[in-house]
């Protein structure tokens, strides 16, 4: 099993993500994660999907993907020659004495505490996905309340790969 992250660029019209999840629903395919956001451009939404599955479904996923109306352009996007980034907010319970310890691993790892309580702090941390696993395997001794992820949003690297629609 091989993971593949695709960006695609599609018309922002409505009933779009469910069009594309729908595809991938249908054929069986797995989705790990998908976020979708306007572009520069309000007429187009960046889509970024990580799947995963053997050479041969990674390369018919992106063969029907491609045959949507709505789709404009698709790119792989590599780990080598991208820039993947992801958000997680993460609630801890913790009182006064336990506070200083997450604060702490926190700055290490360059999160930012954006809401404290008696009971407990909120962390918001970005990066790729082996950082906030790790990040979270560090919190082991903690009780974690709820974590919220994003999943990956990415970009190619430099400007040779840039679609102008």
């Amino acid at each position: 099993m091989h993971r593949k992250v695709i960006q695609l660029l599609v018309d922002n019209t409505s009933g779009v993500l469910s069009r594309i999840s729908g595809l991938f629903s249908r054929r069986g395919y797995n989705i790990e994660s998908i976020t979708a956001g306007v572009t520069a451009d309000p007429r187009f939404t960046r889509i970024t999907i990580v799947t995963s599955g053997d050479d041969e479904i990674l390369d018919q996923i992106e063969k029907q993907v491609e045959k949507l109306v709505d789709v404009r352009d698709i790119k792989e996007l590599k780990s080598e020659s991208s820039v993947y980034r992801e958000l997680a907010l993460i609630k801890v319970r913790c009182g006064r004495e336990q506070r200083q310890g997450i604060i702490s691993i926190s700055d290490i790892f360059r999160a930012n505490i954006i809401d404290v309580s008696p009971e407990g702090l909120i962390v918001e941390l970005t990066g790729d996905q082996d950082k906030i696993d790790a990040f979270i395997s560090l919190l082991d001794g903690y009780e974690i309340l709820e974590l919220a992820r994003t999943g990956i949003a990415g970009l190619g690297r430099g400007t040779d790969n840039v679609t102008y629609l």
